[in-house]
């Protein structure tokens, strides 16, 4: 027996499935694999898999190595477990055959050419007219709203990510270079019990900062600076994410007029978050306000992104995104300007759509009045 949450999520997806005529998802993006079975391996990286899920109408199982055949059978209770040793290809007709596939959905979002094309040709070794359906992501759209536990572990997430970084920020001073604040964060985030940061963190200093993802480098910070500080915490497969500005105290007037409008974009977006609005409303709010103080052009991504298994997750909602806002979807409100030679500020929280509003899940501490 499948064991909840995963139980009711897999009940989930088959309904979808239903809806299209599915008789299998083959799912390969590792937070689906764990989202749907509790199967916790990572991938390397895309050319490498610890496994896969087969989703039938009324039987599932995890296909994986020997590298994780015993993490899969203690990790993953109620699915059959399918060990290949010279990979997938290998055992993937077979498990189709026995499912009695002829029309498998697959998350080619995903797959590169090569193993979607393994797929295509196992499928048609099983049945030759058999087709696979590859149009829209599956399991992204059930994972946009949060369970209770999901939250939780957000929850968990970024009040490590917190604590850390109000240790960093209080010991942030000039002649510290980039390198050694995100070196001290990345520390930090280790040491306090998080799995692993949720994603390099970002230090960008002066006009360093004019770069939305810049890299560390060994540039010093100076009084004249603002810094923009972005980080996460990874925590029991969830993760967080925040990003704060620091302003020297030599910063230029201009710095503290952009921080100030941004911070105001901030508050007005998150004030319009609320159940059954549309999430391209709420990046206009703040893109308005950008707008209207003569910025709009320096402020070229989306106002934020869902986060849970993944950092960037569905729903996004920035300039083009269009999606209906739900109860316990949980989304970050990043507003940013950045001005090429000068520098950037961006402030970013992470936030739950509630009943009638929004719950403001980051601490307000380290803005600047």
């Amino acid at each position: 027996m499948v064991p909840n949450p995963f139980a009711g999520r897999l009940h989930m997806l088959r309904e979808k499935m239903e809806a299209l005529a599915l008789d299998a998802v083959l799912v390969t993006v590792p937070e689906n694999r764990y989202y749907l079975s509790g199967f916790e391996a990572e991938d390397m990286n895309l050319t490498e898999s610890s496994g896969q899920l087969l989703v039938g109408i009324d039987r599932q199982a995890v296909l994986t190595d020997f590298r994780y055949e015993e993490q899969a059978a203690r990790e993953a209770p109620g699915f059959e477990l399918v060990v290949y040793r010279e990979g997938w290809t290998q055992v993937l007709s077979d498990v189709l055959r026995s499912f009695r596939i002829r029309r498998l959905g697959v998350e080619a979002h995903h797959l590169t050419v090569e193993r979607f094309r393994q797929a295509q040709r196992a499928l048609h070794e099983v049945a030759p007219e058999g087709e696979l359906w590859a149009e829209e992501p599956l399991v992204e759209v059930l994972r946009m709203v949060k369970d209770a536990s999901e939250i939780e572990k957000m929850r968990h997430a970024l009040a490590l990510a917190e604590s850390v970084f109000e240790r960093v920020w209080c010991g942030l001073r000039p002649g510290l270079s980039e390198k050694e604040v995100a070196w001290a964060i990345e520390k930090g985030i280790r040491e306090l019990g998080a799995e692993a940061v949720s994603f390099p963190p970002i230090v960008a200093s002066g006009p360093n900062g004019a770069l939305p993802h810049a890299v560390p480098t060994d540039r010093r910070i100076t009084q004249e600076d603002a810094v923009i500080l972005d980080l996460g915490a990874r925590w029991r497969m969830y993760c967080s994410d925040m990003t704060r500005t620091w302003l020297g105290e030599r910063v230029p007037s201009k710095m503290r007029e952009i921080y100030r409008i941004v911070r105001e974009a901030q508050l007005a977006a998150m004030d319009a978050i609320r159940p059954g609005v549309d999430s391209h409303a709420v990046d206009g709010v703040a893109r308005g306000i950008i707008d209207k103080a003569g910025y709009g052009p320096a402020f070229g991504h989306g106002l934020g992104h869902g986060i849970g298994l993944a950092v960037h997750e569905k729903p996004g909602y920035g300039k083009k995104t269009s999606v209906v806002l739900q109860e316990n979807m949980v989304l970050t409100v990043e507003p940013g300007i950045y001005v090429s030679g000068l520098g950037g500020v961006r402030l970013e929280n992470m936030v739950r759509v509630t009943a009638d509003g929004c719950e403001c899940l980051s601490r307000n501490d380290w803005y600047v009045e």
